[in-house]
């Protein structure tokens, strides 16, 4: 009988139904005494007797000590008067089944979710639980990936009597989707292993001829087995092969047919032997590696698991399993060094933020964590074995930023939602530390409990213990030096000393210096250079001198500088690492992290771009100038020329070149090479551009250059937060722009070219609306916002905003206009060039969305349109083999001399 909101079970108030099964009935309900919301499952037990409950509770107990991201959690077990309950994680989702009434999935989505699955029960097998019952309404969709639910439940749920027999079976009436029933075998038929059917002892095999049976329904659409009664289904079972998935997928890779034919196969011995392996298979096959070792047989499993990781994972998880092995060799002369890519999971990416690190190796060089964004712009934590080819994301952890470790690599630091927060590298619920406000954040956690932090736009250092609690100043910029930020603390192994990055007015580039947690004094180490870390040296290659190496980039170069931490000196000269990364010299950005036993997790600079002309069908019709660092690019007004941005591989730093498009060529202005030049715009009359000047004298700062005769670049406004051009109106009075960090907040602002220049503000909100472009009139302003929950384009009428008129469908970004005011163009969320067409009068209408082409598939990094609206003028990236993938090196320390 349902339950009425209210209903107390314990601590724990009943809110509402969620469905029901034949183990019982689940509840959303309240933890009144941490007031979360949970999931009850109010319990239907097979028999009363003391030694079923007792035994049930038993398993309960031990299956909630099974922590994984791709299983719900189990959190209680309890009575309340005859009725017996679970309490476990509340998940917003759907079940897979539910998804599957809706035709089959894509094979990306396929691909990953079985990865998320067999990882999950790989953790579940090596702690000895079989599930015994997966299947599609046991595996819920939720936006941070699968979660298994009732995970061995089946069997602490089994009534202590034998297995009925065959014909039995086939008199039992009710769904086949029903869970175990008294007198029968333990799971749902259509995805029981014939061991199960027989009524013999099944194993974590068991679950793997059921994973096989899900992703052949996940894949089609089409259940493996069927039959019109339960007899006919146990002989399909038993007997049948199913058709296979490319017979009637077409387009489906035949590899995938292998994989779930092996996990289908009749006898448990000629089955994959673990679901690590399955995972191994999945993920291969996502990365679109092209390696098929034959099926496994009887004994695999006791085969060296680099053995199989080498027949399954190709060259890419082979080099990982050999650098975890040559991380556990006793010492040995110095290895060569193993490099290897990792890559964003499947359906991810790794975000570009030149101001954060967003990944980190673990102090043990076992595991990475990082940062990827999903496809709906969220970014989530992620954990990668390095023995393994693929990463579980970590529930609860979006938003996050700047990942570190723990000094014992079990727990993981991180920025989100201004706050610092931590959790357990393994799965379960983060931690909130302390708050944590300021832009680009990053933290280091030393040997002695305690956490430094910092960010970019903040002049202190703070610490915390890193079991939470009210944070202190630890160290405040030198007024005497004009520091106007200190960010990027990392602890030396003595857990009182540290690293940080400083700037100021006085010093064109960032540096290095030491500090103490304990007193306020600081010595300078390393000028002009990237952010700093210190790693031990190899015990096989004494430091010259010193006990470790002080790790550090300049111009792009990673170099390591022997260091003596008992002494706090250096001890030597920068030697080269090996490794050529991505560096931005004034803001000190270095994107690397290195282990204490020699892993060094890198990235490169950015993919190269070219200036291209694309028509009106998508079709390339020639170039501007070789490949390079092209950033950003807007047409004059006579479509004659382009201002282009493009930044230097070596520094980061960003120039800007007028190009001559008939002729193909660009030049570069003569502009201060200390400073960063960004986002240009032309003038109405084609005589000047507007543009940002970032420099540590005055950080992003509107400008104007007049490009004719010798000039200098002028201030359009005084120093002030965060600028950032826009747009220039049509009659050359008006400049928009996008000011954040102001006094009045974040949002688009307008300033009088020709009047006093007192900006206004003329649109604003959380959502931060930018990428503003003028009507040709003048009277209207296209632009974007993410209220919506994406990125999408909108039209409002200027001087005075006015109503709000939705342009894109279904995303949308970087507007352009037609010369005549008759077209706005736009990127679509799923990259196609849209072109919709507008009326503008007193009020703008917008008239049916037209695609034109399908972008790149290398993506553009901007574009610009002209006149007629017949041609584009793009950054298209240029496709660079792993370019924004994660670079491993083990053994990096081996390169180093003696």
């Amino acid at each position: 009988m349902p339950l009425t909101n209210g209903t107390r079970f314990g601590p724990y108030e009943i809110l509402s139904p969620i469905g029901a099964g034949g183990m019982g009935e689940v509840y959303k309900a309240r933890d009144t005494r941490l007031d979360r919301i949970v999931a009850v499952k109010v319990m239907s037990l097979p028999g009363s007797s003391p030694e079923v409950r007792q035994r049930f509770q038993r398993e309960a107990r031990t299956i909630s000590q099974l922590s994984h991201p791709h299983i719900c959690a189990l959190y209680d077990v309890g009575r309340e008067g005859e009725t017996d309950y679970l309490v476990m994680e509340y998940l917003d989702g759907e079940p897979l089944s539910a998804r599957l009434g809706r035709g089959p999935l894509p094979l990306e989505q396929t691909l990953r979710y079985g990865v998320e699955i067999a990882d999950a029960l790989d953790r579940a097998h090596r702690q000895g639980i079989v599930h015994r019952d997966l299947k599609p309404p046991n595996v819920m969709l939720t936006k941070e990936g699968v979660k298994l639910l009732d995970f061995g439940l089946a069997k602490a749920m089994a009534p202590v009597r034998s297995a009925p027999d065959l014909s039995a079976m086939a008199t039992v009436t009710g769904e086949a989707d029903n869970l175990t029933q008294e007198g029968t075998v333990l799971g749902t038929l259509p995805y029981m292993a014939p061991e199960q059917v027989e009524g013999t002892d099944a194993d974590s095999r068991t679950d793997i001829f059921a994973l096989g049976a899900t992703l052949y329904e996940m894949a089609t659409g089409k259940r493996a087995f069927s039959g019109s009664t339960r007899a006919s289904l146990i002989s399909a079972i038993l007997r049948d092969e199913p058709k296979p998935v490319s017979q009637i997928l077409p387009a489906s890779p035949p590899a995938l047919d292998r994989i779930i034919g092996t996990c289908l196969a009749k006898e448990p011995d000629h089955r994959w032997q673990s679901a690590a392996d399955v995972g191994l298979q999945l993920a291969s096959l996502a990365r679109g590696a092209t390696d098929q070792p034959p099926a496994p047989g009887k004994g695999l499993s006791s085969a060296p698991r680099w053995l199989l990781a080498l027949a399954a994972a190709g060259v890419v998880a082979t080099a990982a399993l050999l650098a975890l092995y040559a991380l556990r060799r006793p010492p040995s002369p110095p290895a060569a060094p193993i490099r290897f890519a990792v890559r964003a999971p499947v359906g991810t990416r790794f975000p570009w933020v030149p101001q954060n690190n967003l990944f980190a190796v673990s102090p043990d060089g076992r595991r990475l964590a990082f940062v990827a964004r999903s496809a709906d712009g969220r970014d989530f934590l992620w954990v990668r074995s390095l023995a393994e080819p693929s990463a579980v994301t970590l529930p609860g952890t979006e938003g996050a930023a700047a990942p570190f470790w723990s000094p014992d690599s079990r727990f993981i630091a991180f920025f989100a939602d201004g706050k610092l927060k931590k959790i357990d590298s393994s799965g379960g619920p983060p931690i909130t530390l302390c708050e944590a406000g300021g832009d680009y954040p990053s933290g280091s956690w030393g040997s002695g409990h305690s956490i430094l932090f910092a960010a970019a736009t903040q002049p202190f250092i703070s610490l915390v213990a890193d079991g939470g609690g009210v944070p202190g100043v630890v160290l405040k910029a030198d007024a005497s030096r004009q520091e106007r930020a200190i960010r990027s603390p990392s602890f030396l192994p003595d857990g009182r000393h540290f690293l940080y990055l400083a700037s100021s007015p006085t010093e064109k580039r960032p540096y290095v210096r030491l500090a103490s947690t304990q007193e306020g004094r600081t010595a300078p180490l390393v000028a002009n250079c990237s952010r700093a870390q210190y790693v031990p040296g190899d015990p096989n290659v004494p430091a010259r001198g010193g006990s470790g190496y002080l790790l550090y980039a300049i111009e792009g170069s990673l170099l390591a500088r022997p260091f003596d931490s008992r002494q706090l000196r250096l001890v030597g000269d920068p030697i080269p690492a090996g490794q050529e990364i991505w560096q931005h010299a004034l803001i000190g950005a270095g994107p690397f992290s290195a282990s204490n036993n020699g892993v060094l997790a890198s990235r490169g600079a950015a993919s190269p771009a070219r200036l291209a002309w694309i028509d009106r069908a998508g079709r390339e019709t020639g170039s501007v100038a070789p490949a390079g660092g092209f950033d950003s690019v807007q047409l004059s007004p006579d479509s004659k020329r382009a201002v282009v941005s493009s930044a230097s591989p070596r520094t980061g730093l960003k120039d800007l070149l007028i190009g001559d498009l008939s002729r193909g060529v660009l030049t570069r202005l003569d502009l201060d090479s200390d400073s960063d030049h960004a986002q240009p715009i032309w003038s109405p009359d084609g005589t000047r551009i507007a543009f940002v000047i970032r420099s540590w004298s005055d950080p992003r700062i509107l400008h104007w250059l007049a490009l004719r005769g010798p000039a200098s670049p002028e201030p359009i406004l005084p120093p002030g937060g965060i600028q950032r051009t826009e747009a220039w109106s049509p009659d050359g009075r008006f400049l928009l722009y996008f000011g954040a960090r102001t006094e009045g907040g974040s949002g688009l602002w307008v300033v009088n070219l020709e009047g006093e220049p007192r900006p206004r503000k003329l649109l604003s909100g959380t959502t931060d609306p930018a990428q503003a472009q003028f009507s040709p009139d003048g009277r209207w302003i296209a632009y974007c916002s993410l209220e919506s929950g994406r990125s999408e384009v909108y039209l409002t009428s200027f001087p005075e905003p006015g109503e709000r008129i939705r342009v894109s469908v279904s995303g949308g970004s970087r507007p352009r206009w037609k010369g005549d005011g008759r077209e706005i163009y736009f990127l679509s969320a799923d990259n196609e060039m849209i072109a919709t067409p507008v009326r503008l009068a007193a009020s703008g209408e917008v008239g049916q969305a037209q695609p034109l082409f399908r972008i790149d598939p290398a993506g553009w990094k901007d574009y610009d349109v002209t006149k007629d609206g017949e041609r584009f003028l793009a950054v298209v990236n240029v496709p660079v083999q792993d370019a924004d993938a994660i670079a491993v090196t083990v053994n990096w320390l081996s390169r180093l001399p003696g």
